[in-house]
């Protein structure tokens, strides 16, 4: 449904909106703002593309002396938040970034998905669809507001309340995100103690990754309602699972039928030649665009064996083991679902460096390898070799490298978000290549 700047200001009227947050995302995917107070003249003035923020002041964007950017607003991202108080309700827009010359900003990751939509058009294609997965823990705060590492319940994989206290809050989540327009589909407690899931519909990649962003201040919001800390971070809690964002991907044709498909398919997967040559490019960049999916030291630590995320670069059937895998829907529902991204990824870089691989391997007919049916976990390390299986990146440090080195992720970014991301990253890592950590300390200090 399209929105206009009449159901925007009739909405203002009838839901004592007060104040209006102009949402974009940085280039590490935080959600950041610039609230505005909802009257006549500032909604006259962000509807007509005309509010303005100071650019400099974002890490990596630009420099003092272009600071002035402008935000145009998504007009059908718009929402009510249903929270508020006496001073009225709170609405929200996602917007996209443009420079005072009037140009979309080359550093704003939204408009940088666009780009690759774009792109994507040109080679044949309507739209490109992403089901996301994210995954959250949720602590306890301390007595003075701050988060700590102590679950609230020792549930396990499906739990149900008692053993998963943390029912209500995800059953709040769930409830905030469906009056949001969030088709829900699934609400569920994870493998480790104190992680959740939360899966909603899958939609053009645009607005699931606008989803994901808002998903993310919601699920943060409603936690702290209830004197919990709600973290993305991929892997809070030494030996325990991580918490990863599986993305579920298709791409339509302008038919409206999922080029994923194919009845006639001779290898028996019913998967047409578009999704093999797609698979071939997520397959040959795989290492190269790690540092995207992974962007903290932190990602690392849960791409590890012996805790369900992927480890090494292969594709399969239902087996669960390897990067990449077909799950078993067919016909609309056709998919590949990529598992190694974690929640710390911005989706609109991640999803803009997926679909330029996969549109390399439809471009230029990359042949995928074959499935790998067996679990990957138990091969030894002789027979992975043997069956072409490469390790995923051990380090943010290797896998910024290989980054580097892949000129059609690159070119994914473009020029001013791969520059930025780069130099974050190397200052990241060596930050903690500089840090001593209690692991030394325990390890060395008596010994030596």
């Amino acid at each position: 449904m399209t929105i206009t700047a009449a159901d925007i200001r009739r909405e203002v009227k009838e839901k004592n909106v007060t104040f209006l947050r102009l949402m974009f995302s940085d280039i590490a995917g935080t959600l950041k703002n610039v609230e505005i107070p909802a009257t006549d003249e500032q909604l006259d003035k962000v509807l007509s593309n005309k509010a303005m923020f100071d650019g400099s002041s974002i890490e990596g964007f630009v420099r003092i002396n272009e600071s002035d950017m402008f935000l145009h607003p998504d007009l059908d991202t718009w929402t009510v938040f249903p929270w508020g108080g006496e001073n009225g309700a709170v609405a929200g827009l996602i917007c996209d970034i443009y420079t005072a010359e009037g140009e979309p900003f080359a550093g704003d990751p939204r408009g940088n998905l666009k780009r690759a939509l774009r792109h994507m058009e040109k080679v044949g294609f309507k739209s490109f669809n992403l089901g996301p997965e994210p995954e959250f823990f949720l602590f306890k705060l301390d007595e003075k507001g701050e988060p700590t590492l102590e679950v609230n319940d020792r549930g396990g994989y499906f739990d149900l309340a008692p053993t998963d206290l943390a029912d209500n809050t995800r059953r709040e989540i769930v409830n905030v995100l469906t009056e949001m327009g969030f088709e829900v589909e699934a609400s569920h407690h994870e493998v480790a103690i104190g992680q959740h899931e939360i899966d909603f519909k899958y939609a053009d990649v645009l607005k699931a990754c606008d989803n994901i962003q808002i998903f993310k201040l919601v699920v943060k919001t409603i936690a702290r309602k209830h004197g919990l800390y709600a973290t993305f971070m991929a892997k809070p809690k030494f030996g325990i699972n991580g918490s990863g964002m599986h993305c579920n991907m298709s791409l339509f044709d302008y038919d409206g039928n999922n080029a994923f498909f194919d009845t006639e398919d001779p290898k028996g997967m019913q998967l047409s030649e578009t999704a093999y040559y797609f698979l071939g490019g997520l397959m040959k960049h795989a290492y190269n665009y790690t540092a995207i999916m992974n962007p903290t030291v932190n990602s690392y630590k849960r791409l590890v064996p012996g805790y369900e995320a992927p480890v090494y670069i292969a594709w399969a059937g239902r087996n669960r083991s390897p990067l990449i895998r077909v799950p078993a829907s067919r016909g609309m529902g056709t998919r590949l679902e990529l598992r190694s991204v974690d929640p710390t990824a911005n989706p609109y870089l991640a999803l803009a460096v997926l679909l330029e691989a996969g549109l390399d391997g439809i471009e230029n007919k990359i042949e995928a390898p074959a499935p790998v049916e067996s679990n990957i976990y138990i091969m030894t390390q002789e027979e992975r070799k043997e069956a072409g299986i490469r390790d995923l990146p051990s380090t943010l440090h290797n896998a910024v490298k290989a980054l580097q080195e892949d000129e059609v992720v690159k070119a994914a970014l473009g020029n001013h978000i791969f520059t930025n991301f780069v130099e974050a990253k190397k200052i990241e890592w060596s930050s903690y290549a500089a840090f001593v950590s209690q692991w030394e300390i325990d390890n060395y200090l008596d010994l030596y």
